[in-house]
């Protein structure tokens, strides 16, 4: 238990450090921040087949912290973690969701084998504790695709009018970027700044595609290379495109309130058992108790929950219908 205290310690001492010294950081160096404020729009990550590669600018640290940013770096997982934080748009850096991610496992794994007095019961916890800040990143991400998917249309309709006003594609991006606010703004900030620093406007869009998980903006970034390399009316091709994405939202609109039954009944015949489970145990406690207290009841209850979560499976591969 000793052993558990200290590292749980050790743990905690390191994250408020690595914290004092990137407010520290941030706050008091003048260099630093003015560095930050001018590769804020122009330091575009870029990211190729095999995974992110070397900025237009200057590499990506994973932390403030020369050592800890040498050790992530070396790590080839850390990578991906990376791209995550990219597309989340977080403003940490990744050491800080790593010793963040550490010191709830720790965390949990303490509290667990205080509570329980099992390391076997304290694993898990740690392992759900120390996942949270990554499983935060990706409710993030989602979010702002979605938002960024729901700002496309009328994107490419603004960069159709500025087209046909006479203006040249990159002044469209320009536009896009002035008008939005993130993440359409942001990303189309960060195309133009690449292409301002020399990069074609076909690799640029490619590290859009790299830094937005959105299927729609790949086909968009095919059409452009293909038009550029093949000739066409690219004005008719960003409102096609616009048109398209708009019936899609239609359709998956419909397509949602047509599954919305089954998706009801999904998590009422999930909660049912739970909630006359607990009424059970309110109204007549001896009743339920032998669930957890005699050994087939709990072989019992491990088997329906195994088999329920195979139905939600099925009734959420059932509704889940892609558009």
């Amino acid at each position: 238990m000793s052993l558990l205290a200290a590292a749980f310690v050790f743990i905690c001492v390191l994250g408020a450090i690595e914290g004092l010294f990137i407010v520290a950081h941030a706050r008091l160096d003048p260099t630093a921040k003015k560095v930050a404020r001018q590769l804020k729009a122009a330091a575009a990550e870029r990211f190729g087949e095999g995974g992110p590669g070397r900025s237009v600018v200057t590499p990506r640290a994973f932390s403030y912290v020369p050592r800890l940013n040498l050790i992530l770096g070396r790590i080839a997982l850390m990578q991906r973690l990376d791209r995550l934080l990219l597309q989340a748009g977080a403003a940490r850096p990744l050491g800080f969701f790593v010793l963040l991610a550490l010191i709830l496992a720790v965390s949990g794994f303490y509290a667990a084998v205080l509570c329980t007095g099992s390391a076997l019961a304290g694993a898990p916890a740690g392992a759900v504790a120390g996942a949270l800040p990554f499983a935060g990143l990706l409710m993030q991400k989602r979010q702002r695709m979605k938002k960024f998917e729901a700002q496309l249309p009328e994107a490419l309709d603004l960069m159709a009018r500025s087209l046909r006003a006479g203006h040249a594609f990159v002044g469209g991006l320009q536009m896009a970027a002035q008008e939005f606010d993130d993440p359409m703004g942001a990303e189309m900030q960060k195309a133009v700044a690449q292409i301002s620093l020399g990069v074609s406007v076909e690799q640029a869009l490619k590290n859009l595609t790299a830094r937005v998980d959105c299927q729609d903006l790949k086909f968009l970034a095919v059409s452009i290379i293909i038009q550029r390399e093949s000739g066409g009316n690219l004005t008719e091709i960003l409102e096609t495109i616009a048109a398209l994405i708009r019936e899609r939202f239609k359709l998956h609109g419909k397509v949602r309130a047509l599954s919305a039954e089954g998706k009801l009944s999904a998590v009422i015949l999930t909660a049912l058992p739970f909630v006359i489970t607990f009424m059970l145990a309110v109204i007549n406690p001896a009743y339920p108790r032998s669930l957890w207290e005699d050994p087939m009841g709990r072989m019992l209850a491990v088997a329906a929950i195994i088999m329920m979560a195979a139905g939600v499976a099925v009734m959420k591969k059932m509704t889940g219908i892609r558009v």
